[in-house]
């Protein structure tokens, strides 16, 4: 096992009917900006809800953050949070609206060029960069990128997303109440199983480091997704399926698994790409890579993706090279079951489109992918052609 370090300083209240635990863990006094994404949060009447929870604060509200959050738009937000002096955010949604406060929070009260919180990739932003930060509290309303509980976030401007690293943006508590997800089109469902289950790959199919742990934790959550998946996409309001789901979400990305093996995330960053390129939904991207990924790099992967076509598929033979092909399969299958495509010509994406996907990883520094940096545009070539 690698040496880590681990510190998760979120709160989570999780279950039913669990918003008013808001009320005691915003400051009395707070000047509270709620922040939102489209106009569903105002349609269910969960704005209004927080609202009258946060009673006698005085609130202000910014809607409009949109999948893939953008800087230009979270500038603005910032705007408010400068004017009206505030020194409360809640974030209500799902992943996009939570990363994208994450960035209000780091980028209110710099005093340099926002656009340079940017520039720092995964190296962490603190406090010494950025001085005083907002802190924010969620309200989770889709289970998928796990940001109600970690410091990162990924942000879009101009042709590129850009991760955001922090241990400033910790929400301060997360509202996880698996009722509030009970009217996500179905494909928001799909999409959010998905993310969350190439979450857990990304840091358990690498290369042995005897994390037994880390492991048995990963393989758990696989295995709960694959069982829960079915009824949570066709009985929407199945409390245990979805509570299982968004649970697992926010297991996934919290740093546990994590900590102490080795993380890949090239499947992440050739699918932030195919999103830029083509408009393909976060997850679909995540369903496309992936298995056309471990395919090409399979003889890099091939102890971990023996031990994950035993545990988590159950495949018996005598011949390594059939395990791992079937346990590729079985992956593929698993997304296509939940109605998700698995292939760029699905998307209407042509063969010819390759090169310029591979221009955007070269010109955005996506040169030296996955857990041992060797990756190259070359490699992410074949990948891209082998998802065709």
């Amino acid at each position: 096992m690698l040496n880590f370090e681990f510190h998760n300083p979120t709160r989570i209240i999780f279950g039913k009917d669990r918003l008013a635990r808001m009320d005691s863990h915003v400051p009395a006094d707070a000047t509270v900006l709620i922040t939102y994404g489209g106009g569903s949060a105002i349609r269910s009447g969960l704005i209004d809800k927080v609202k009258v929870i946060l009673g006698n604060r005085k609130v202000y509200e910014f809607g409009g953050i949109e999948p893939n959050p953008r800087y230009e738009t979270l500038m603005k937000a910032v705007e408010v949070v400068r004017k009206e002096k505030i020194d409360f955010i809640i974030a209500v949604g799902g992943g996009s609206v939570i990363d994208g406060t994450k960035f209000i929070t780091l980028a209110a009260y710099y005093e340099g060029d926002t656009r340079d919180l940017l520039k720092h990739g995964f190296r962490p932003i603190t406090s010494e960069i950025v001085g005083k930060v907002v802190p924010l509290g969620t309200v989770l309303t889709l289970p998928a990128t796990g940001s109600e509980m970690n410091s990162g976030a990924v942000i879009s401007y101009g042709d590129g997303k850009f991760p955001v690293m922090s241990p400033l943006t910790f929400p301060k508590f997360s509202i996880l109440d698996p009722t509030i997800t009970y009217t996500l089109p179905k494909i928001q469902v799909a999409n959010g199983i998905i993310d969350t289950f190439v979450h857990i790959t990304e840091q358990y199919l690498t290369y042995p480091v005897n994390g037994i742990v880390q492991d048995r934790l990963a393989e758990g959550l696989l295995l709960t997704l694959i069982e829960i998946a079915e009824a949570t996409m066709a009985e929407p309001e199945n409390y245990d399926a979805r509570a299982n789901l968004v649970w697992s979400a926010t297991l996934a990305l919290n740093g546990l698994i994590g900590a102490g093996v080795p993380q890949d995330w090239a499947t992440h960053m050739i699918g932030h790409e195919l999103t830029v390129k083509f408009g393909i939904d976060h997850g679909q991207t995540l369903a496309i890579v992936l298995p056309a990924l471990l395919d090409v790099r399979r003889e890099q992967k091939r102890a971990k993706l023996l031990q994950y076509a035993e545990r988590i598929w159950k495949i018996e033979s005598d011949h390594e090279d059939e395990k791992i092909y079937l346990a590729i399969q079985k992956t593929r299958e698993f997304f296509e079951s939940l109605g998700v495509k698995t292939r760029l010509s699905e998307h209407g994406v042509t063969e010819n489109q390759i090169a310029d996907v591979v221009e955007q990883l070269k010109a955005h520094g996506m040169v030296a992918l996955s857990e041992t940096q060797d990756l190259t545009p070359e490699i992410s070539q074949k990948i891209l052609e082998k998802a065709m």
